[in-house]
């Protein structure tokens, strides 16, 4: 791993630039203004794949946005890791909140990153992180050191919910066969504690209309005589928590799978503390379900947030309108043994039963996923806790992370693989948001574990 080393310091100021060029495409899969951009940034991830020494490199055409495949075969004897990552973002809006421009990266130094961060969309999620793997692969290949073989396949509809994937999947699955689906698209504790995520959540994500007048009407001449949707929608948004911040909908908590109080007890011995995590969001006081403490309510209990509500008049100045519609994006976050299906069906059923008859109510599914966890007494897991703790010097934490990442669930299903999940985002990165950035020194630390990651698990499989 010496050689690794003095490779990576030669050659760590071109490994940001190639980041650099990636990142400036910007490639959002859910505008369809960017499909050209979708596909520039395939192509260009293809390229360095190839550069960086893997074969079959190829951009697959889907119903949706191409996926990259690229391996690097040696011996189908030996054990097969396949790199799921995605390149595509979510949108930069809103552009005024940025402190740079969203697709021209810049490194920053912060109080939290006094070595430089990389701001820019998509620096952490998931191209910085994903590029991490081509660079790791890329030097294990230039020093005649990789010890099994590596297949990569990084897509461009994570952000929407993966919706081309699965039959991706299902009409490759030789080409896609692989012993463990190594993934870096979740985060650490912080910094200097090195941990593992081994469990996702979720997701059910739905859109609202409620229609009241058959056109926008004066707010003088029809107020109070005629009801307003975007009143009665947020009536009703409110109406989905009781007093104790619980989900009011009839049969949401059915089938969620209940944490140990044991298990629960060790979740909250992870480094945490309170006032720095509200601090670094600015805020007084956390709010959640009542009886779980916040490391739990953002990991093992389901939740359902209003993600965007719009309608009339939201320009500049005033105008004095009773709008015809009102809309809203609802995101439910869901827990092992819950199925997105019906739990989509019984929000729709229980947020109709909310509105009066004055208005008309539309619920469209958007997209969701399974919840997934992953156990901890496998070759793969002891690999990645084994890489972790030989960089970090220090024991690997493993930790359920509130996010979704919906394919992996599908990989079990379709490809009957398991996935582990080893990623060195922060949650102060402002993933979603404006002014998302990556640190340096994450970056860097992330492409000296991965070539760990494939020396222990080599040796693992061979005992």
């Amino acid at each position: 791993m010496d050689t690794l080393q003095a490779y990576f310091n030669t050659h760590k100021d071109r490994f940001l630039e190639e980041l650099f060029e990636l990142i400036r495409i910007p490639s959002v899969s859910s505008d369809p203004n960017h499909r050209e951009d979708m596909y520039k940034a395939a192509e260009k991830l293809r390229s360095f794949l190839e550069k960086a020494g893997a074969e079959n490199s190829k951009v697959y055409e889907t119903a949706g946005h191409p996926v990259v495949y690229a391996d690097k075969i040696f011996d189908p004897s030996l054990p097969t890791v396949m790199v799921y990552g995605h390149y595509d973002v979510q949108p930069a809006d809103p552009l005024e909140l940025w402190e740079t421009p969203p697709f021209e990266p810049q490194i920053r130094k912060t109080e939290l990153h006094p070595e430089g961060a990389i701001f820019a969309r998509g620096a952490d999620d998931d191209k910085g992180q994903m590029f991490m793997h081509v660079k790791a692969f890329e030097a294990m290949v230039a020093e005649g050191v990789l010890p099994c073989n590596v297949k990569f396949m990084i897509e461009g509809e994570e952000e929407i919910g993966s919706p081309s994937l699965g039959a991706f999947c299902e009409a490759n699955k030789e080409m896609l066969h692989s012993d463990v689906i190594l993934v870096s698209d979740t985060g650490l504790i912080n910094k200097e504690t090195p941990t593992i995520t081994t469990g996702l959540r979720g997701l059910s994500y739905v859109q609202v209309e409620v229609t009241g007048p058959n056109r926008d009407l004066h707010s003088g001449l029809y107020g109070g005589g005629v009801a307003n949707p975007l009143n009665i929608l947020c009536d009703m948004v409110a109406r989905l928590h009781d007093e104790n911040k619980r989900i009011t909908i009839e049969g949401f908590y059915d089938d969620v799978l209940e944490v140990s109080d044991d298990e629960r007890a060790k979740m909250n011995l992870a480094p945490f503390d309170l006032d720095e995590y509200r601090k670094s969001i600015g805020i007084e006081e956390e709010s959640g379900e009542t009886g779980f403490t916040t490391i739990e309510r953002t990991s093992i209990r389901p939740t359902l947030d209003l993600n965007g509500i719009w309608g009339g008049f939201t320009g500049e100045g005033a105008k004095t309108v009773l709008p015809s519609k009102a809309f809203a994006k609802i995101s439910m976050r869901l827990v092992p043994n819950q199925d997105p299906a019906k739990i989509s069906e019984l929000f729709e059923k229980h947020f109709k039963s909310l509105a009066p008859k004055s208005v008309k109510v539309k619920v469209e599914y958007h997209h969701g996923g399974y919840a997934t966890v992953t156990p901890v007494d496998t070759p793969e897991y002891k690999a990645a806790e084994m890489a972790m703790q030989k960089t970090f010097g220090k024991e690997v934490i493993p930790i359920r992370s509130g996010g979704s990442i919906p394919i992996i669930a599908l990989f079990e299903k379709v490809l009957g693989v398991k996935s582990v999940l080893m990623g060195f985002g922060l949650d102060s990165n402002a993933i979603h948001s404006p002014n998302e950035h990556y640190s340096l020194f994450t970056f860097y630390k992330g492409i000296e574990t991965i070539p760990y990651y494939y020396q222990f698990y080599s040796e693992l499989k061979k005992s």
